[in-house]
C-alpha cells in the first residue's frame, strides 16, 4: 500500500490526511504537541473544570465547509451549537446592534440600511454551497459562477472604510460591518478589508456562527475519528525535524506540510529548490493576536442585555474607532482602545465550566511579535460595555504573541491567519503554484495556501487533491 505523511494536525492537515486516506493511501499524521488540532484545541488554561479554546472558538467556516460537510462528522461526535443570534455589537448608548441568522429579521433590525444589507448578503447566502466552493477554492481556476465571483472579487479592491460608507447610511450599521471587517487583520484603508467583512456577513445568514459542543477540540477529534475509520493514524508529541523528515520521505510517496512556509524550510532543508525557498523567505506573517481567557463567576454583565443572545460579541464602538484600532496595528503600534473580539460559549454550552460559572475568550490584534501587555486595555474595553465585569473574574490566562507561538509553532509572532492578507500574498500564497513546492512529492497544505486562514480544511483538501493528481501522472 502506498504511504503518505502529513506534518501537522490542524484542520487543514487532518483534511489533507482524510482525502489521501479516502484515496486508499496509508496515512500517518505527525503532531509536535501533546494534543492534536493545531490552533483548534480546548485546554484547561485557568481553573479546574474550566475549558478554554486555545485558538479558534466560533466556527462559521467549519460549519459551512464544502469539504467537512461531505463527511459524517456528527456520527463521530461533532455537534454544533448556535446562540439565539450569531453576533452582537454593543454601543456606548447602552444598546447593541444584533445580527440575526434570519435575513428578514436582520433587514428589519437595520432599518434604513436593511435593504442594502439584504442586497449584499442574500445572493451568496441563498446559494452558500456553490458560493463557498468558489470563494474557498484555489485562486487560479474557473469558478462555478463566474459573474457572481467577478462581482465579489471586485470588492477585493475596496477598503472596509469606503465599502461601509458607500453602502450604509446609518452609523450603527457601519459599526457592525466594521466589526466584521476587523476579522481581516487589515487597516480599513487597505484592499481586501471589505471582502473579509462581506464574507463574514454572508456566513451569518448562510450557516450561522456556531460553536462545537465541548470546545474547538471537538472538530479535530471528529476529523481524527473519521480518519481512523479509514485506516489513518495520528502520532502526537512527535516533532518532525530535518533528520526525522529524511526518514519519512524515504518511506513515503507524498509528504504534506500543515506548517508555516518557514517551518517547511526548516524541516525539508535542501529538498526545497532555490526559487521556492526565496518565495517562502519573503512570505510575510500577519499581525499578532493578544489573547486572554477568563474564568468568570457570572455571565458578563453587559449593559445591553441583547448581548446575552449571542455567543460572539464585537467590542470597539463605531466604525471610526475600530478603523483607528486596526490602523494603529498596521502601522506597528498597539491600539489605545483595541478592537476586541469576544466569545461567551458557556451561555449555550454548559459543559465548558462548573455549574453557574462561565468562560470568556477574547483577543485583539497587535503588531507581529509585540511584547506589550494589552491586558489592561482589553479589560477596559470589556468594562466599557459591561460595567462590573472585573468583579466577575476568578482567574485569567494571558497569551501574548510569544505565548501563542510557543504553544503552536505555526503562529509566528502570534499570527493566527497563516500570513499577512495583502493582495500580493493573496495571489502568491506563497507562490502562484499554491500547494506545490516544486519538489515532486512535497506539498504545503496550511493556511499559508489558498484560500487562507479559517477552520474550513479547504487548504488541506485542495492540496491533497493536487498531490494525488500529480502522483498519478508520475
Amino acid at each position: 500500500m502506498r504511504r503518505a505523511c502529513v506534518i501537522g494536525s490542524g484542520p487543514n492537515g487532518l483534511a489533507a490526511a482524510i482525502v489521501l486516506a479516502q484515496a486508499g493511501l496509508r496515512v500517518d499524521v505527525y503532531e509536535a504537541e501533546v494534543e492534536p488540532g493545531g490552533a483548534s484545541r480546548t485546554m484547561p488554561l485557568t481553573l479546574p473544570g474550566f475549558s478554554h479554546d486555545f485558538g479558534s472558538a466560533v466556527h462559521p467556516f467549519a460549519a459551512g465547509s464544502p469539504f467537512f460537510n461531505t463527511l459524517p462528522l456528527a456520527e463521530h461526535g461533532l455537534e454544533w451549537i448556535h446562540g439565539d443570534a450569531p453576533l452582537a455589537h454593543p454601543l456606548d448608548d447602552g444598546t447593541a446592534v444584533v445580527l440575526e441568522r434570519d435575513l428578514a429579521a436582520t433587514e428589519r433590525a437595520l432599518g434604513e440600511d436593511g435593504k442594502a444589507w439584504r442586497r449584499l448578503m442574500q445572493p451568496a447566502a441563498d446559494d452558500w454551497q456553490e458560493f463557498a466552493r468558489d470563494s474557498l477554492g484555489p485562486l487560479l481556476r474557473v469558478p462555478h459562477h463566474p459573474l457572481r465571483m467577478a462581482k465579489f472579487g471586485l470588492s477585493a479592491l475596496d477598503s472596509a472604510q469606503g465599502f461601509a460608507t458607500r453602502h450604509f447610511s446609518n452609523a450603527r450599521t457601519r459599526a457592525v460591518f466594521a466589526g466584521l471587517a476587523g476579522h481581516s487583520c487589515l487597516s480599513f484603508d487597505e484592499a481586501l478589508s471589505a471582502t473579509i467583512g462581506w464574507l463574514f456577513g454572508i456566513t451569518i445568514h448562510a450557516v450561522g456562527w456556531p460553536i462545537p459542543r465541548g470546545g474547538a477540540s471537538a472538530i479535530a477529534q471528529a476529523l481524527i475519528s473519521y480518519l481512523r475509520s479509514h485506516g489513518g493514524t495520528v502520532h502526537t508529541s512527535c516533532r518532525i525535524d530535518a533528520a526525522a523528515f529524511k526518514e519519512l520521505e524515504a518511506d513515503s510517496e507524498l509528504v504534506l506540510f500543515d506548517t508555516a512556509p518557514r517551518q517547511l524550510l526548516a524541516i525539508a532543508g535542501d529538498r526545497i529548490g532555490k526559487g521556492y525557498r526565496r518565495a517562502c523567505e519573503r512570505f510575510q506573517p500577519g499581525p499578532g493576536a493578544f489573547k486572554i481567557d477568563y474564568a468568570l463567576s457570572d455571565p458578563v454583565p453587559w449593559r445591553a442585555q441583547e448581548c446575552r443572545r449571542a455567543i460572539t460579541v464585537h467590542l470597539g464602538g463605531t466604525l471610526e474607532e475600530i478603523a483607528a484600532s486596526e490602523y494603529a496595528v498596521a502601522h506597528g503600534r498597539c491600539a489605545e482602545r483595541p478592537f476586541v473580539l469576544a466569545a461567551q460559549p458557556t451561555l449555550f454550552d454548559t459543559t465548558r465550566a462548573p455549574a453557574g460559572k462561565h468562560v470568556l475568550w477574547v483577543y485583539c490584534h497587535v503588531p507581529n511579535g509585540a511584547a506589550f501587555d494589552m491586558s489592561k486595555r482589553i479589560d477596559a474595553q470589556i468594562e466599557r460595555f459591561a460595567p462590573g465585569f472585573r468583579d466577575c473574574i476568578l482567574a485569567r490566562h494571558v497569551s501574548a504573541p510569544a505565548t501563542l507561538e510557543a504553544m503552536d509553532a505555526n503562529l509566528l509572532g502570534g499570527d493566527i491567519g497563516g500570513g499577512a492578507l495583502s493582495l500580493r500574498q493573496m495571489i502568491l500564497r506563497p507562490t502562484l503554484r499554491g500547494y506545490a513546492t516544486g519538489t515532486r512529492n512535497l506539498y504545503l497544505c496550511s493556511a499559508s495556501t489558498p484560500p487562507g486562514g479559517g477552520v474550513h480544511g479547504m487548504c488541506g483538501f485542495h492540496a491533497a487533491q493536487l498531490a494525488l493528481r500529480q502522483m498519478k501522472k508520475s
